[in-house]
């Protein structure tokens, strides 16, 4: 800063390269972005060596990208290039600065890249020595030899670009993680309001068809335990598209599982959105504790099938269609009071799913349909 400082004082009408490079390695320092370090570059280098045009090119991978340029005519700016094929993948691949007096000469030169441009000589130094990230090319518009003073300004600010690439990179990285953090702390408080709503929903419920203490506490606890063990499954999935198959399994584990023999279940791969992963886990469960007390479930002989398909629907759409099936179990007398099982499972999952959904209560036992479309809530694998 001090010695910029006083080669400004100097007054000269010509830029001073010296006081150039101070100013440049300065300008580096405070870069944020890789778009700022190649927007420092691509001017200073210019002013620096004296060249016709400046390219700034980024190592993407297998391949060459010119990020930026400034420059008398048109040279690559956005273009990608494999690294066998471009002069600065070379130098990059090599740690190695290129000095060309002649173009047309060098064999490493891609001829036909470069006849539409003014380019006759130039020299390409990478940006950091040991495993480069980059380059910064010069270019003359007319055949000539860069003096090693031109070279060596130009390798110098190389080195403060590969500093400052290092910083911008790290920034970029802390800056994403701080955003992460806030969204997950968001998403937290998103999820835990809505889990807390759910756990109120589901005591007020419960407690409004409760017969007794006894029965408010043993079925707010079952349905308490299936909301955790539905957010377990949610956990292990990241929070992502859950499979149908392992909602399914997730909610039988606790009656026995699916063992293909007593208790059935199969179908096409399907993957339910988080919130409808919760919901088909609450409905499962409340069909699962009825079978365990009234129906299949309750009785050795007992069976129960679960299966679904995709057909086409009436608009063409894919539909899912999805049957649990109880047989084997006690005779079905009458039909039970509707409470807040029969309503979560047929109204709470057909309106989440925009589709229709019933229970029949056959003498022969329990059968629930589900008929819905599939959409971003419900999807194929």
């Amino acid at each position: 800063m001090v010695r910029a400082a006083v080669l400004r004082e100097r007054g000269d009408a010509t830029p001073d390269p010296l006081l150039t490079l101070v100013e440049t390695i300065e300008d580096l320092s405070s870069a944020r972005t890789v778009d700022q370090v190649a927007g420092v570059i691509r001017s200073a280098a210019r002013r620096i060596t004296g060249a016709d045009g400046v390219a700034f090119i980024l190592r993407d991978e297998g391949r060459c990208f010119y990020l930026d340029e400034d420059a008398i005519g048109p040279l690559w700016k956005g273009r990608r290039f494999d690294m066998s094929e471009c002069i600065s993948g070379w130098c990059m691949l090599n740690a190695q600065t290129v000095v060309i007096r002649d173009i047309y000469q060098d064999p490493r030169i891609p001829h036909d890249a470069y006849r539409p441009t003014f380019v006759k000589s130039l020299v390409m130094t990478p940006v950091r020595p040991r495993d480069p990230i980059a380059a910064i090319g010069a270019y003359w518009a007319s055949e000539r030899q860069p003096t090693e003073d031109e070279v060596a300004k130009l390798q110098i600010m190389a080195r403060a670009t590969a500093t400052a690439l290092d910083s911008a990179l790290m920034y970029a990285s802390l800056s994403e993680t701080l955003e992460r953090r806030k969204f997950l702390l968001r998403e937290l408080d998103h999820r835990c309001k809505n889990t807390l709503a759910a756990v109120q929903s589901i005591a007020d419920q419960t407690l409004r068809h409760a017969q007794s203490p006894r029965h408010f506490v043993e079925a707010f606890n079952g349905r308490l335990g299936a909301l955790s063990r539905a957010h377990e499954l949610l956990t292990r999935e990241e929070w992502g598209r859950a499979p149908l198959a392992e909602v399914l399994a997730q909610t039988l584990a606790a009656f026995g599982g699916v063992d293909g023999e007593r208790i059935k279940a199969g179908g096409p791969p399907i993957r339910l959105a988080p919130e409808t992963s919760v919901a088909m886990h609450m409905a499962f469960h409340e069909l699962a504790v009825n079978a365990a007390k009234y129906g299949a479930l309750s009785r050795d002989s007992g069976r129960l099938e679960v299966a679904w398909t995709v057909e086409a629907g009436a608009d063409e759409r894919p539909m899912l269609v999805l049957t649990w099936s109880e047989r084997g179990g006690p005779p079905v007398t009458a039909e039970p009071r509707r409470g807040f099982g029969s309503r979560l499972i047929e109204q709470g999952i057909a309106r989440d799913l925009n589709g229709a959904a019933v229970i029949d209560f056959d003498p022969q036992g329990v059968v629930f349909r589900l008929r819905a479309p599939l959409s971003d809530r419900m999807s194929r694998t």
